[in-house]
């Protein structure tokens, strides 16, 4: 404790620590010998005790002690240092030496093993960070995004010579070491001593694997140490080839490459069976210094690193002399190739699972990647899709006047997307015209107006009449302004697709109950209650519209339409699920029902374009102005639908047979790979059913039929609601510019006029008791026929000559 002073200040210290003591010591023995007098008019004070006095004592002869044992101790040390000064450094450095070197390689340890994985199973499914790869029912792949490796190659699907090239550029006694080669360490740091550069590394093949699953590339110390912990457990759970696999499937190698498969088809344009020797060294060369060493690149850098491997090759004696030769001497031979990754498959569906995913991950597992979505699409089923839409703006577009079309398809029984197909193009509009676009479904939506009637218990057999109707001052038309005047069924009513009897049936079976069977069926876009929705004005989107006629499909069991199945993260744990639950919509005697109603459409109305040789159910629909042309129709399996238009919403001169005629073509297609089965039986009851909801049905403040009349020749009146009818045609009047009035036109010879799904049904006049007229002559066509060819040989009809607005 004197070392910090000096002899001089030493001695004045024991000096005064002496007097002091001393001179406290007289004063307490003065004060003991001779008391004082006791002063006047003060206390006396009395004689302390002899405890007081011991401990008066012991205090005051503290500073003495210790001026005593200072005097001592400097002795001592002094002594001690004279004779033991070295030794006794010597040991107590090593000891603090050993210690802190304990201390420190424990806490090192502690560091490392804190921050290893408990496994190193990843690296079997490990993906890189920020990456998202899309995947169809298949496995195959749609889209990927990020850094990703595009092909993965199992080991016996990769060369030997490939193979060969990466070990003797990379790790040469990859077979002997145990994840860490020391030998290979000390050889790599003499070399870069002797060139005085880093010109070769010492991690293993292992160690590099480690640090692209688990770790950065920062280069430190402790990086280093975990890189070669971990080298070590991958080493005691996998076996070499493994190990090699997926080395070889991950490993960068410029260029956007991931693996050598995309770096074979990246610089040489050709998959990896076919890489000759020189390309296999050339590729193994690259690992280093991707930068460096790429061919596209640095063509000189990379010839010259290719022939360094070549050389090690022939050294370790994994090619002949003769191989090394004719390999260095050939040129460098470089065919770039675009990214496979980069490629894109069924883009308006990949599209659209992208916008779905934030619904079921969190913007943190998005943003760090790594994630791989399947999804429901067949990708067969997908490719026919797009090759029928391709075909049918391509054949019919142009003379009808539509440049966009759409179609999907979904399984009913769950409500996967089988396929999806948003418009022509995607490079030039990526609007998805199957669940971005809301158009005016037309007739399609009069399915949900019968459907409700047979809910509330009403017979497919009750009949409304076919006339002229209007009810507070809305006048729905039928198309071609023809009405036979007779009492229709609900089931011809909506084979023919009449428009009276379906906003009549809406009069009697009230909106709500048709807006919550349209919204339990998925029907998710707004409804307004008016007459007009039983035409299809309120407007919807193709995918909701088809799913809800996946809901007849299903017997009347609603399956939500989903595209993704299951999600994983990076290390394949399943972080989502897809688990809809189905909900019943309508019972299944009403859905049997309105499925036999919807057969008829297709046998015999307005939707036989859509015949495939086994039942089929569908509905044709036509908004105004024939701006939007549909058809939905489905099979047990499957439910499709079709849509035709422009985006502008300019009124086309199409016919919705030509929507029926593309789901045809699509379904045939599809049809291959489903078995054929049969709809579900009638009710054994269809007369007198009890309903399972309750008609609310309008009451309007004024409505009215307006019914033909006409005579026949014997002067009997016909027409009459009930009577033997006449097709009428109601034309409108003339105006006559030259007189201000208006006349009624000339009545031309009839022509078939379309329909709202494309053909025109002349109802035959019933016979009345006339003389037999002799037949006139048959007008010469001028448009196509009105009843349809067979299914087999259908095309759609030609544009007329002239349309009413």
């Amino acid at each position: 404790m004197f070392k910090k002073f000096n002899p001089k200040a030493k001695k004045r210290l024991s000096q005064f620590l002496r007097a002091t003591a001393e001179k406290l010591e007289s004063n307490s023995e003065t004060r003991s010998e001779s008391p004082s007098p006791p002063q006047p008019n003060s206390r006396r004070r009395r004689k302390p005790t002899a405890k007081k006095q011991k401990q008066r004592t012991k205090s005051l002869r503290l500073p003495v002690l210790l001026a005593n044992f200072s005097s001592r101790f400097k002795a001592l040390s002094q002594g001690v240092f004279r004779h033991y000064r070295p030794r006794f450094w010597f040991l107590m450095g090593t000891g603090v030496a050993l210690g802190g070197g304990a201390i420190a390689l424990g806490a090192g340890a502690y560091y490392i093993e804190s921050g290893l994985p408990d496994s190193v199973d990843e690296i079997l499914t490990y993906t890189r960070p920020g990456t998202i790869t899309i995947e169809a029912a298949d496995g195959t792949i749609l889209q990927e995004i990020g850094p990703v490796t595009h092909e993965k190659l199992k080991i016996w699907q990769i060369p030997d010579r490939v193979s060969k090239a990466f070990i003797a550029s990379e790790d040469r006694r990859f077979q002997e070491h145990q994840g860490v080669d020391f030998l290979g360490i000390a050889r790599a740091i003499v070399t870069n001593l002797q060139a005085g550069r880093v010109v070769e590394g010492g991690s293993t093949i292992t160690q590099q694997l480690a640090r692209i699953t688990f770790l950065n590339q920062e280069r430190n110390v402790g990086r280093k140490f975990k890189e070669m912990r971990l080298a070590k457990k991958i080493e005691e759970d996998f076996d070499k080839e493994q190990i090699l696999e997926r080395y070889l499937n991950l490993v960068y190698l410029g260029s956007g490459a991931y693996g050598i498969a995309d770096a074979a088809w990246v610089y040489f344009s050709k998959p990896v069976g076919e890489l000759t020797l020189a390309e296999a060294a050339t590729l193994a060369g690259i690992v280093p210094a991707p930068s460096v060493y790429s061919p596209l690149d640095n063509p000189k850098a990379a010839k010259e690193r290719r022939n360094q491997v070549l050389r090690k090759m022939q050294a370790q004696g994994l090619i002949t002399a003769q191989e090394a030769e004719a390999a260095i001497a050939s040129p460098l031979e470089v065919k770039q190739g675009k990214l496979k990754r980069l490629e894109r498959k069924a883009p308006y569906f990949t599209e659209y699972i992208q916008k779905e995913l934030p619904k079921y991950v969190s913007p943190e597992v998005l943003k760090a990647g790594g994630i791989v979505v399947e999804t429901t699409l067949n990708p067969r089923w997908q490719r026919h899709a797009e090759e029928t839409i391709e075909r049918t703006v391509e054949r019919y577009g142009k003379w009808q006047r539509f440049e966009q079309a759409a179609i999907v398809a979904i399984d009913p029984r769950n409500g996967q997307i089988k396929a999806m197909v948003g418009g022509t193009d995607f490079g030039k509009n990526e609007f998805n015209r199957v669940t971005q676009a809301k158009r005016q479904p037309g007739s399609t939506f009069k399915t949900f107006v019968y459907t409700t009637a047979i809910a509330a218990g009403f017979s497919p057999n009750r009949r409304f009449p076919d006339a002229e109707y209007v009810v507070d001052g809305y006048k729905p038309e039928n198309y071609g302004d023809r009405y036979s005047g007779a009492q229709v069924s609900m089931r011809n009513a909506i084979s023919d697709s009449l428009n009276v009897v379906a906003v009549r049936v809406l009069v009697e079976v009230g909106w709500n109950p048709i807006i919550k069977i349209a919204q339990k069926m998925g029907i998710e876009s707004k409804l307004f209650p008016t007459y007009s929705l039983a035409l299809g004005a309120s407007e919807v989107n193709l995918l909701e519209l088809t799913s809800a006629y996946g809901t007849l499909a299903n017997r009347g069991v609603r399956q939500p339409p989903y595209g993704i199945s299951r999600i994983l993260d990076r290390r394949g744990r399943v972080i989502y699920q897809a688990n809809f639950k189905a909900q019943e919509a309508i019972d299944p005697d009403t859905a049997a029902i309105v499925t036999w109603m919807l057969r008829g459409v297709v046998d015999g109305g307005t939707g036989v374009a859509a015949q495939i040789g086994r039942a089929v159910a569908g509905k044709t629909g036509t908004s105004d102005k024939a701006r939007d042309l549909w058809f939905v129709g489905y099979i047990p399996q499957l439910v499709t639908g079709v849509w035709l238009g422009n985006d502008n919403n300019q009124a086309t001169w199409g016919q919705s047979s030509t929507a029926a005629a593309t789901w045809r073509q699509f379904m045939l297609e599809a049809a291959e790979d489903i078995p054929s089965e049969s709809f579900p039986d009638l009710p054994s009851r269809i007369e007198g059913r009890q309903g399972t909801i309750k008609a609310e049905p309008i009451k309007p403040r004024r409505s009215y039929y307006n019914y033909t009349t006409a005579t026949n020749p014997d002067g009997e009146r016909v027409g009459a609601v009930g009577e033997a009818s006449v097709p009428r045609r109601r034309r409108r009047l003339r105006r006559d510019r030259s007189t201000a009035t208006y006349v009624r036109p000339e009545r031309k010879v009839y022509r078939p006029r379309r329909s709202r799904s494309g053909y025109s049904r002349r109802v035959a006049p019933a016979p009345v008791n006339r003389a037999p007229e002799p037949a006139p002559a048959a007008p010469k066509p001028t448009t196509a026929p009105a009843v349809p060819p067979p299914a087999s040989t259908f095309t759609p009809p030609a544009p007329p000559a002239s349309r009413k607005d």
